[in-house]
């Protein structure tokens, strides 16, 4: 029994533990947090949420890095990348080139933190922007890595390229997977801006802080997996719920911003790329469209009703990346669908179809937070501040 535990990959030993004690913690934390909302006053319970939303920060950043690292080294370990079609290769031009991205991601987000509570806003401004583009290059780069990976492994391989299934032969339609990316980044970049037009916060350090708290619990979440799908993707305990928490409160062109991010990253989580637009697909595209969970934020009519307006939000997230899964799996993996014997387009859309129920999940918890007065009032509050954060700065008060 110990000789086979010892065999174990310690990714696998760890996974179960961190499951449940995430579940552990995040109910504890929830069920502290409901008996002292009803037992003490509400001053004592704003610095319990403080102090909480802080200690599962820490917990979830220690809990990512040490699953990332985990996942890595059972990556490279021989008998796995045996099992796997895992190679030196995959490490080299796909896995290497997405730590690198999410390496530079990190250290820009430090540096805007820094810089937000020193540099005057103009200043910050233009390093924003700098640090946006250098994030968005490294993106760049590792989608021109995975496309010599393609070209020197993938093309013409006989499985999904080339591949004959009882006289169907499977191809990785490159120019429609191109065209969908191409397409759908600039329909979501234009929805970004027209809807968030009227966006009146700034990259203050209230907003990076909420951004990294966000992506850190959403990725500690996705480990908690309720069911995982055989080519890629997963079911999780409400993982893109705090990223979309982030997306209500400061709106689409930030909120895509981030999601983005945290889908580069889930792309070192889980990695089952054989394409360059098949990656942008799959991962950045698809999950920064939890970016527009809050389209509806500041409709007027709705304006009583929060669950609703999220809800809402969260239905359009997660039809658009529906949308960007289901053309990845048509154009990059229609061989999955014919060697089941079915037609690539109804496969697709079944098989990603898990896409709802992940963000029903997560739309369930968001209605339940949503429902609470004092969560809606510590989330106005706290846009209210980082909308003021520029004249502030300007008066030598920005910073807290």
């Amino acid at each position: 029994m110990f000789s086979s535990l010892l065999a174990t990959p310690a990714f696998d030993v760890a996974e179960p533990v961190v499951i449940w004690l995430t579940v552990g913690v995040v109910c504890a934390a929830v069920v502290a947090g409901i008996v002292l909302f009803f037992a003490v006053e509400r001053g004592t319970f704003a610095k319990y949420v403080k102090y909480a939303v802080l200690g599962l920060t820490f917990y979830a950043l220690a809990a990512g890095i040490i699953m990332v690292v985990l996942n890595l080294v059972k990556r490279t370990d021989p008998a796995y990348m045996e099992d796997n079609s895992l190679n030196a290769d995959v490490i080299g031009y796909v896995l290497v080139p997405l730590l690198v991205a999410f390496a530079v991601a990190l250290v820009c987000g430090v540096a805007l933190f820094v810089l937000s509570k020193k540099a005057n806003p103009s200043v910050f401004k233009k390093v924003s922007f700098a640090a946006g583009a250098l994030i968005v290059a490294t993106i760049i780069v590792a989608a021109a890595m995975i496309a010599v990976y393609y070209s020197s492994h993938i093309q013409g391989d006989g499985w999904y390229d080339g591949g004959d299934f009882d006289g169907k032969i499977s191809a990785v339609d490159e120019i429609a997977l191109y065209i969908c990316a191409a397409a759908l980044i600039v329909a979501e970049v234009a929805a970004a801006f027209i809807l968030g037009r009227h966006d009146k916060t700034t990259f203050d350090s209230r907003c990076i802080s909420l951004a990294g708290i966000t992506v850190a619990l959403s990725f500690a979440l996705s480990y908690v997996k309720l069911f995982d799908l055989p080519q890629g993707g997963s079911v999780t305990f409400a993982s893109l719920l705090p990223i979309m928490l982030f997306a209500y409160a400061y709106g689409p062109k930030k909120g895509v911003f981030v999601c983005l991010i945290y889908g580069v990253m889930q792309a070192m989580q889980d990695t089952y790329i054989i394409h360059p637009a098949q990656f942008i697909l799959d991962y950045p595209v698809a999950f920064s469209m939890a970016g527009f969970a809050g389209v509806f934020a500041n409709v007027k009519p709705l304006e009583k009703l929060p669950q609703v307006k999220f809800a809402l939000g969260a239905v359009i997230a997660g039809a658009l990346r529906f949308i960007s899964h289901v053309f990845s799996g048509v154009f990059a993996f229609s061989s999955s669908a014919l060697s089941a014997g079915q037609e690539v387009w109804a496969y697709s859309l079944a098989y990603n179809s898990f896409v709802f129920v992940d963000i029903a999940l997560a739309m369930v918890v968001g209605i339940i937070l949503f429902s609470s007065k004092a969560f809606n009032m510590q989330l106005g509050r706290f846009v209210a501040l980082s909308a003021k954060a520029p004249a502030a700065s300007q008066t030598g008060g920005a910073d807290d």
